[in-house]
């Protein structure tokens, strides 16, 4: 199902200059569309809306060990409490982890890349309210965290 997330600032990249009113389209776990939220509301009438306080932008990757936890599952849960959606090969070596990685569907890269938010490419984004804590991770288009 195609979904327009929005909220009063976005940014397209981390260290992008934050635009007011603009949204991306999701379809799946693809980045459909990004620009002004009027416009793509015009374009794609009836699409499920979800309006987010804060500001959204691209998932975080995270570049070192993941953090400590009881279990796999929980070391991944800690990423995604922080707008992660991304991690390095080289810290997935534990078996049990490399799978909790899998199933939560996360990103994993050989090297760091930028990461953006552009049409076709993969639909993880973040959204971050002014103190920088994260109020919903999207995981490969699938809200995967959601602050209460």
């Amino acid at each position: 199902m195609r979904t327009l997330h929005t909220a009063p600032l976005l940014r397209r990249a981390p260290d992008g200059e934050p635009v007011p009113e603009h949204a991306v389209l999701v379809d799946g776990d693809r980045v459909q569309a990004v620009g002004p939220l009027a416009e793509l509301s015009e374009a794609y009438e009836g699409v499920r809306l979800r309006r987010w306080p804060g500001t959204l932008g691209p998932g975080r990757l995270h570049e070192g060990p993941l953090p400590a936890a009881p279990t796999p599952r929980e070391r991944v849960h800690a990423l995604l409490r922080h707008g992660v959606t991304a991690v390095l090969a080289e810290h997935l070596a534990d078996p049990a982890l490399r799978a909790a990685v899998d199933r939560s569907d996360l990103l994993v890269l050989p090297a760091p890349v930028a990461v953006t938010l552009r049409p076709g490419g993969r639909a993880d984004l973040a959204v971050h309210g002014a103190d920088d804590a994260c109020l919903v991770t999207v995981v490969a288009g699938r809200i995967a965290h959601r602050r209460a």
